[in-house]
């Protein structure tokens, strides 16, 4: 076996992470709102309120994850809503055999594995509208997994290139008729602006690039009426907007949001009822909110206390209610943190 690298210090990118997780699988394998939340979700713990200042203290729900010795650390990403309340979340950095795809009752408090597999690292997660299927990106191989809501009968959707190069898949939207808006993170691990915006159609048959030339694509949302795409560069730590045409091609596009985020970057998006932003943060234990218009109107805060927690990558709003619940990890393990949106949970509420 490959000797393992030490683990990431506070300040290594995503991009150190993912490289990580590309080798070892090679080596391996060659008090909100609640109203229509899914389930019946209950406030887990104390109610997490904004301060004048704009911070808003997130209170801790649970511990899902432990760093792993095979890995050295843990990642977890993409927290997705199953229309039965269930809260679907992965662990990029899950060596072979240990879970990679979990489920947590927030009502509970309970988490159990729904899938693993021998080479998979998976940095989101995603139900689809069109056949309710749980859709993964295999950011190591390039490729879209999918799985039956219990974790069984895994397919791959999507392999191979798309205009000549293999995707780094990272996050993903859908449209409102299934199709898949897919951030291609190609570049990271160089720092080369090669990440791009693919478009799958929903039978897996058709990948078009819709933008290029992209600073490690990360985090991918519609807005709130589906007209354009939000999506986060993470070497260039900014936000930018993809108008779309009736098509679902790309009409416009510009630089909407710099963020100021220091040692951190840029990472997963999810976006309320209102539209605003919730962008998350590798490198830091914060999510940052911004309205449409860019201007940033809160930062969501883990307590001081917390320590060994690094990055607060991806959040998901409970459908009809403002419980939101973020995905936080470092080197002392990976946690499910709570607090109260801003607005409504929906489809685009789930950050990739």
């Amino acid at each position: 076996m490959r000797r393992l690298p030490p683990r990431p210090r506070a300040a290594r990118a995503k991009a150190g992470l993912l490289a990580i997780a590309f080798a070892f699988t090679f080596a391996i394998a060659g008090c909100g709102t609640e109203s229509g939340a899914p389930g019946g979700l209950p406030t887990p713990g104390a109610t997490a309120t904004a301060t004048t200042t704009g911070t808003i203290r997130a209170q801790k729900v649970m511990q899902l994850t432990r760093t792993h010795e095979e890995t050295g650390m843990t990642l977890l990403e993409g927290p997705a809503f199953h229309p039965d309340g269930g809260l679907f979340v992965v662990d990029v950095i899950a060596p072979p055999g240990k879970p990679k795809v979990l489920r947590v009752d927030v009502r509970r408090k309970t988490v159990r594995p729904v899938h693993t597999d021998g080479r998979g690292a998976y940095t989101s997660a995603q139900f689809s509208p069109y056949d309710g299927r749980l859709y993964l990106t295999d950011y190591a191989h390039g490729e879209i997994v999918s799985l039956a809501p219990d974790g069984g009968d895994p397919r791959t959707f999507f392999a191979g290139e798309v205009d000549g190069a293999r995707m780094n898949p990272d996050d993903i939207a859908f449209d409102e008729k299934g199709h898949l808006y897919v951030s291609d993170s190609r570049g990271l691990s160089e720092g080369a602006a090669h990440g791009r915006v693919v478009r799958i159609d929903r039978e897996g048959g058709k990948a078009t690039v819709l933008a290029d030339g992209l600073a490690a694509t990360n985090g991918i949302s519609f807005d709130e009426a589906y007209r354009g795409l939000w999506i986060s560069e993470l070497t260039e730590n900014r936000i930018s907007y993809l108008r779309l045409d009736e098509g679902g091609e790309v009409a416009s596009r510009h630089t909407a949001i710099r963020v100021d985020g220091g040692i951190a970057q840029t990472d997963s998006i999810a976006v309320d009822a209102d539209g605003n932003l919730y962008q998350g943060l590798h490198g830091r234990p914060a999510i940052v909110v911004y309205d449409r218009h860019g201007e940033r109107l809160a930062t969501v805060e883990v307590p001081a206390r917390a320590e060994g927690l690094e990055s607060a990558t991806n959040v998901a709003i409970t459908p009809g209610g403002t419980k939101a619940y973020m995905t936080v990890s470092g080197p002392g393990g990976g946690y499910l943190y709570t607090f109260d949106a801003l607005g409504k949970g929906t489809r685009q509420s789930n950050g990739g």
